[in-house]
């Protein structure tokens, strides 16, 4: 016992964040493009600082500036024709179920943008010539710093977005007295004004019209400067600094949204008394609390992978060098940037990140900018509970509870179906319609899918209160598909259809019934209703009804070249590259198909993964990053992670990373990063299938390293030390106490191991029971080589810290 203790107390020395510099994003030049600058944000406000000695750009986002207004885009006509498309689908007329919906399912509103405020422009005459030029991004403190030197002068630059002073914050000083002389003013794309008033600049936009939707936002931009030295002086469309020493910029920005259905604030009030209050706090005192607010959630998870001279390159030369594979820190970077993104974009009381972040310059991003619920809002917030983040997730529950609302009338209206339901696509005015075309909009599982973040967030911290107001959720979108869910003629189990397995398209293949997602989210959506309806003691013959309806859906199924099949037909082609490989959400994000339950499922995912190929769009690479974990191949995660870790450069097809760390689908899609953060966890810790895995799925070029903080389900903190790609000590503490089951390649010694029998007892570990998967009788069905692994129960008390080592051989 002694030697277990002087191991763990090793290892707390030993975990500890990389050096300093290995923790920013830092460059020898200014950004000449958007994806070069650099990304702050609390949630609320975005900027992108570009870092431009003589002209410095500072490009904002309010994360409620949007096009359009309230609005809804429910096709009544769909219900009168949903009979007709199903006929269609079940004799195998696809092409014209997917016509028929074009003509009768759609609106002409497709979505609403998320738009820029525009830029606050910082016009320095004769810094045209520097030198000693340096900027960076501090992930740790969540600061961006430019340095640079003209005239024998050192000019410094340090921007945040202050998470408790609610505005943004930039403070300009020179070595020399005297020596800071500019001018601010405002470049914007929006239908706008500007004007000063008691001493502010102030800039006042309208959103855009979009669809026939009128803009109905209105935001209000002001910017006030206190100088040390000099004067300030403001005009009616810039601000002018002559000869001051130091100045404190302070942006506020605010509009008159007030919820999805209400625009009627007043952007002026919010945007002035925003201000007002920031100014009460002295600089080093709001950038001291602005650091402690961010580090009490970023601190909490430390990855150490090693150090190498590599590492000490700029940012964008160490992506472009990655795959030499002598930069190991550099994954590191990624995977706590994908934690500061979060952080930086999703905080309680705000909108969730949607495709951009909040982080956007255009009036049109790319796919407008919204929520895309057929994978990327979820992968935004994979990361949120495993690496201990578990309030950047609340923005996300607010949302569904806003689209379960919404919803409701959609699934009426549209056909004729208690509960609610979410198509593929949703946007600040939480439309639930069908969007952008058939083969892509025709999809009714987004809101089951994205009720599934609060299931897992119980999972997680086991909190009743939390799934007693999640119920009605749960319950409501099982409700749609209790009534959704239709006999298939010929195969007699209850299906959704019309649907498509997602963006498959358009074709034979677009609209059908039955694909394997939707089965398995339709699964997760009845079974996890089910459950939650015991735990809270509701109505058990509402229980009896999910059951009796669970046992009535299809299979998985393992096809012909033994594949996990996307359709019910066996019509996988192996040579198809597609980047949605939908059929694997039952392998992850879901807990359907595990090694030790379902081997031949295992094994049949595992073949359509390799079917589908290792070379992605960027946010499906950081997909199939989880997916290979999960798969229990660390080596081959890793080579999905240096398909990722690749620069984006011009004349160049594969890049998926930016020089600023932005994904790159391309265009820029921030969920790839969330993705990659996410997949990162998760070969290093799993706890969905009954135990909580420790190092599931490293690499062997992960030789040594050490992990803290990680959360398991159950409550379970994790800090981990391993060495030779093998697990040397782990200490874990028990938020909420129950059975802690530990799964390991290697045999572990500690106080209170037990060997595991049976299944585990902790409620929070329930494992799925599925059905027994059909295979296709042309094949015999394939086994997994799996570790040998070693399980075991210990019974912890909340609050407690029990420590672990590998049992010499």
């Amino acid at each position: 016992m002694k030697r277990v203790i002087a191991s763990v107390l090793l290892f707390v020395f030993a975990v500890c964040l990389s050096t300093a510099e290995e923790l920013k994003l830092w460059y020898a030049q200014p950004a000449g493009q958007w994806v070069e600058a650099l990304p702050l944000g609390n949630s609320r406000l975005g900027v992108m600082v570009y870092g431009n000695p003589a002209n410095e750009e500072l490009q904002l986002n309010e994360e409620t500036v949007w096009g359009g207004g309230p609005h809804r885009n429910d096709q009544p006509n769909a219900l009168k024709a949903l009979p007709e498309v199903r006929r269609l689908v079940f004799e195998g007329r696809n092409k014209e179920a997917e016509d028929l919906i074009n003509r009768e399912f759609m609106t002409p509103q497709s979505g609403m943008p998320y738009q820029t405020i525009g830029s606050l422009m910082l016009h320095f005459d004769g810094h045209e010539n520097y030198t000693d030029y340096y900027r960076d991004l501090n992930i740790e403190n969540a600061i961006a710093t430019t340095r640079y030197k003209v005239g024998g002068v050192t000019y410094t630059r340090e921007v945040f977005t202050s998470f408790t002073d609610n505005v943004i914050i930039v403070h300009l000083t020179a070595d020399k007295e005297g020596s800071l002389s500019f001018t601010a003013d405002y470049k914007s794309p929006l239908e706008h004004t500007v004007k000063q008033k008691d001493g502010k600049l102030i800039l006042s936009g309208k959103g855009r019209e979009h669809e026939g939707i009128p803009g109905a936002i209105r935001v209000e931009t002001h910017t006030q400067i206190k100088n040390d030295g000099g004067t300030v002086s403001v005009e009616t469309d810039k601000m002018i600094v002559a000869g001051a020493t130091s100045v404190t910029i302070y942006i506020s920005a605010a509009t008159n949204f007030v919820n999805y259905k209400d625009v009627s604030g007043n952007e002026n009030k919010k945007a002035t008394a925003y201000l007002k209050e920031a100014l009460k706090n002295p600089y080093h005192k709001a950038k001291t609390d602005h650091i402690a607010y961010y580090q009490n959630q970023y601190n909490r998870v430390a990855l150490d992978l090693g150090t190498s001279e590599a590492a000490k390159e700029q940012t964008h030369m160490r992506v472009k060098n990655f795959n030499k594979g002598n930069d190991v820190s550099l994954a590191v970077l990624m995977f706590q940037y994908g934690r500061y993104l979060l952080i930086s974009s999703s905080q309680p009381g705000g909108q969730p990140a949607n495709l951009q972040g909040i982080w956007n310059d255009k009036l049109l991003a790319p796919w407008d900018g919204k929520y895309t619920v057929n994978i990327n809002t979820e992968m935004n917030y994979w990361p949120a509970e495993v690496t201990n983040l578990s309030e950047t997730h609340e923005p996300l529950f607010q949302m569904v509870k806003e689209l379960s609302e919404s919803g409701r009338k959609t699934a009426k209206d549209m056909y004729g179906c208690n509960g609610w339901i979410t198509h593929h696509n949703t946007d600040i005015w939480r439309s639930c319609g069908v969007v952008d075309g058939a083969y892509w909009g025709m999809w009714p599982n987004g809101g089951a899918w994205l009720a599934q973040h609060l299931w897992e967030h119980y999972l997680y911290t086991g909190d009743k209160e939390f799934l007693k107001g999640a119920y009605s959720v749960l319950k409501g979108s099982a409700d749609f598909f209790l009534d959704f869910l239709v006999e298939h003629p010929t195969y007699k189990w209850m299906v959704t259809c019309p649907s498509n397995s997602p963006e498959h398209g358009p074709g034979p293949s677009s609209i059908v019934a039955g694909c394997t997602m939707d089965n398995q989210i339709a699964f997760d959506i009845l079974s996890r209703t089910r459950a939650a309806c015991l735990i809270l003691g509701e109505d058990p013959a509402y229980a009896r009804k999910l059951e009796d309806m669970i046992k009535r859906l299809p299979p998985m199924q393992i096809g012909q070249y033994n594949q996990l099949q996307e359709w019910l037909e066996d019509a996988d082609d192996p040579k198809n590259d597609h980047r949605h490989v939908s059929h694997l959400y039952g392998l992850y994000p879901s807990n359907q198909i595990s090694p030790y339950g379902q081997p031949e499922l295992f094994q049949a995912a595992k073949n359509s993964l390799v079917y589908r190929g290792d070379q992605a769009t960027g946010w499906s690479i950081g997909w199939k990053i989880n997916l290979w974990a999960r798969l229990l191949d660390g080596n081959h995660a890793f080579k999905i992670i240096n398909n990722m870790l690749v620069l984006v450069e011009d004349g160049k097809g594969d890049g998926r990373t930016y020089p600023n760390l932005f994904d790159a689908h391309p265009p820029f899609q921030i969920d790839g990063n969330f993705g990659y953060t996410a997949g990162i966890a998760e070969m290093l810790l799993q706890s969905h299938d009954g135990a909580v895995h420790l190092l599931p799925a490293i690499p062997d070029e992960w030789r040594t390293g050490s992990v803290s903080g990680l959360m398991a389900r159950g409550g379970f903190e994790v800090n981990m030390k391993w060495d030779g790609v093998q697990l040397e000590t782990a200490e874990i503490t028990s938020r909420l106490g129950g059975n802690l089951r530990l799964r390991s390649y290697v045999p572990l010694k500690g106080e209170g191991l037990k060997e595991a029998k049976g299944e585990n007892p902790n409620p929070l570990y329930a494992r799925p029971e599925i059905k027994t998967p059909l295979i296709s009788d042309k094949i015999n069905p394939q086994l997994p080589v799996l570790y040998t692994i070693y399980e075991y129960d210990v019974q912890t008390e909340a609050g407690k810290t029990y420590r672990f080592a590998r049992l010499a051989r």
